[in-house]
């Protein structure tokens, strides 16, 4: 049987996409094949090494070129695309070439703090400039606008009087790393009926 491949598209650390591999190393359905950043520099590069995924970078140009991104994707048999971290708009073209197969995680309770700028610490100072009582973390899927595509799934966690960012980002990470990986399973279940 023909494993579902996916890809993880990151620019930063790729801490959630070592869990994302991690999870799935396990089960032979899926498959991890690809982690595409837009950063040489990026962590994920050494990460990926380290777990024997390959990883490679693309310009912002070619990254912004839904038509030659969706042929590089085509080419290496990805079926589904995970946002781990990902910090560029997808392309409207890569959006139609992979219908409800691209999901990305956002670290807030959507609507609220999302939309372009809005990532990492960003996120986490406004809510606590805000004086929110909870953030917590979205799953959604992706459409041509920043943070507003069908949203799949959401968990809580308090953010309490005294929390700096990184306080809330912890609480945060945490639920990412719990719910991320079984989320995505769900979808590809749901999508390729395995």
């Amino acid at each position: 049987m023909i494993p579902i491949r996916l890809a993880i598209l990151v620019s930063g650390s790729g801490s959630n996409a070592e869990n994302i591999i991690h999870f799935f190393s396990d089960n032979h359905r899926v498959e991890i094949g690809l982690i595409i950043s837009n950063r040489a520099e990026a962590q994920v590069h050494q990460r990926a090494k380290r777990l024997g995924v390959p990883s490679i970078t693309y310009s912002k140009e070619l990254l912004s070129d839904g038509h030659e991104l969706s042929k590089i994707l085509k080419n290496e048999r990805i079926d589904f695309i995970i946002l781990a971290g990902y910090l560029l708009k997808i392309p409207s073209a890569l959006i139609l070439a992979f219908p409800n197969r691209i999901v990305n995680i956002h670290p807030a309770l959507l609507p609220k703090y999302g939309g372009k700028g809005m990532y990492g610490n960003h996120v986490h100072q406004a809510v606590v400039d805000a004086k929110e009582t909870e953030s917590g973390i979205t799953i959604h899927l992706v459409n041509e606008h920043y943070d507003e595509g069908a949203i799949l799934f959401q968990a809580k966690c308090p953010v309490f009087a005294e929390d700096s960012a990184d306080d809330v980002a912890a609480r945060v990470h945490e639920l990412e790393y719990i719910h991320y990986p079984n989320i995505i399973r769900q979808l590809i279940q749901t999508e390729f009926n395995c």
